[in-house]
């Protein structure tokens, strides 16, 4: 059976460079975004759910940034989705260790036991601010993760090959 590796952290602490990282190295990473990006259009009629539980087009999903009560309804959707598209893609898979990307599914009970360890990536607010701007609205409403959840902490605060390096030791030291 599979190891899964939830890799997390604030917008632009750096998840997105280590799975890369991960990649090149030849890791299977499961990127919650881009699945759930995909399931918009691979699932059928999840749009339409989603227009009538908001109550706006499609095109207007981005209203969860400012309204929570949407954002919940949003996630009671598309949360199980995802986690059925997680299973499948597991289940496809032959390396013993997999990770998966998510900033957000330590703190939504819906993602539980779907992760066997987890490794925060942090950096400053003012690096990751510089690595994407919009790090300053998704900040708010991310929970701050609390560092004892995790079971590795990556402190990404220099170089890329400073981090690659981490990873690395990270991987040979099981």
């Amino acid at each position: 059976m599979s190891k899964t590796v939830l890799i997390t952290g604030a917008i632009g602490s750096g998840k997105s460079a280590i799975c890369e990282r991960l990649r090149a190295l030849g890791y299977p990473v499961y990127d919650c975004d881009s699945r759930t990006k995909a399931l918009y259009d691979s699932v059928p009629g999840l749009k339409a759910r989603i227009e009538a539980a908001l109550g706006v087009p499609f095109s207007e999903v981005g209203i969860i940034f400012r309204d929570a009560d949407k954002r919940r309804a949003l996630e009671a959707i598309v949360y199980p989705e995802v986690q059925k598209d997680l299973a499948a893609w597991k289940a496809e898979q032959k390396a013993e260790l997999l990770f998966m990307e998510s900033a957000i599914a330590l703190e939504k009970p819906a993602f539980d036991g779907s992760y066997d360890e987890v490794w925060l990536v942090r950096a400053p607010y003012e690096t990751r601010l510089s690595r994407n701007p919009d790090a300053a609205i998704r900040s708010a409403l991310q929970a701050m993760v609390d560092p004892s959840r995790a079971n590795v902490i990556i402190d990404n605060d220099s170089s890329l090959e400073e981090l690659n390096d981490k990873v690395d030791k990270l991987l040979k030291n099981g």
